[in-house]
């Protein structure tokens, strides 16, 4: 395993973890979701699954959220994340372990930032994996409570329980919600033509099984959605990380068939 600092394009540090696959069978990038980590299990269990295949994997953790890089949660936004992601693989593209096309796997809003990658790049992807992934700004939007909207717009931030580390409080500007109305993978996603995964729980508040049928429908491709009876946004409950191994493993499996 290697574990490094680079910088972002705002010359922010970023903290990255690749571990070399020995089979060489090809390389995927792992994104951790909103107010995430690159320790998570979900991020870990797919990592995991990858590197036993033979795949090289990088993992990192975005800045403005809770893992090693720079920035406060407070400042994070779709958009930083996803040029976070698109800063990693160009630094990716000068190392001795690229390849391409490579694959992609993203948790809940890092699904939303490797998919959106996939439509504006195409070509460089051979496999899309999307755990518990946002489908839409807009649609994700409509599950606040409009009264809150409204009150975190005139206050400008927002605190509440944060459902990754428990105990501690979440403080988010409003411009999060400005920036993440911008974006949207329904329209372009006649463009994700590779095989892609998504996986859901039943019991995830956050993105609801409904938005990914949405998308799966317009997929034009190669394409599994499995919903995992009883698993939350996390797949954290009893037996279900188990689960989405399984899942994982076989799509990767047969990912080269």
């Amino acid at each position: 395993m290697l574990k490094m600092i680079i910088k972002n394009r705002k010359e922010q540090k970023i903290v990255v973890v690749v571990e070399e696959g020995k089979l060489n069978r090809g390389l995927v990038f792992v994104m951790h979701g909103h107010g995430g980590y690159k320790e998570q299990s979900e991020v870990q269990t797919a990592t995991h699954i990858f590197h036993t295949a033979g795949f090289s994997a990088v993992l990192f953790d975005t800045t403005n959220s809770y893992g090693e890089s720079d920035g406060k949660f407070e400042d994070s936004t779709f958009t930083s994340a996803f040029h976070d992601l698109e800063d990693v693989i160009v630094w990716a593209k000068r190392q001795a372990f690229y390849r391409e096309p490579f694959v992609l796997v993203g948790h809940s809003m890092g699904g939303m930032c490797v998919a959106l990658y996939a439509e504006q790049h195409v070509s460089e992807v051979k496999g899309l994996a999307l755990l518990a992934g946002t489908v839409s700004g807009p649609l994700s939007t409509q599950l606040y409570d409009k009264r809150e909207l409204e009150e975190w717009k005139k206050i400008g931030i927002r605190e509440f329980s944060s459902t990754t580390r428990p105990g501690l409080i979440h403080r988010l500007k409003w411009q999060y919600i400005e920036d993440r109305l911008k974006y949207d993978l329904l329209p372009e996603a006649r463009r994700l033509v590779m095989p892609v995964l998504q996986v859901i729980g039943d019991q995830d508040r956050f993105v609801p099984a409904a938005h990914q049928k949405l998308l799966y429908d317009l997929l034009p491709g190669r394409k599994e959605l499995h919903v995992i009876s009883g698993a939350g946004h996390n797949f954290s409950e009893p037996g279900k990380t188990e689960e989405l191994r399984k899942i994982l493993a076989a799509w990767v499996q047969n990912l080269g068939n």
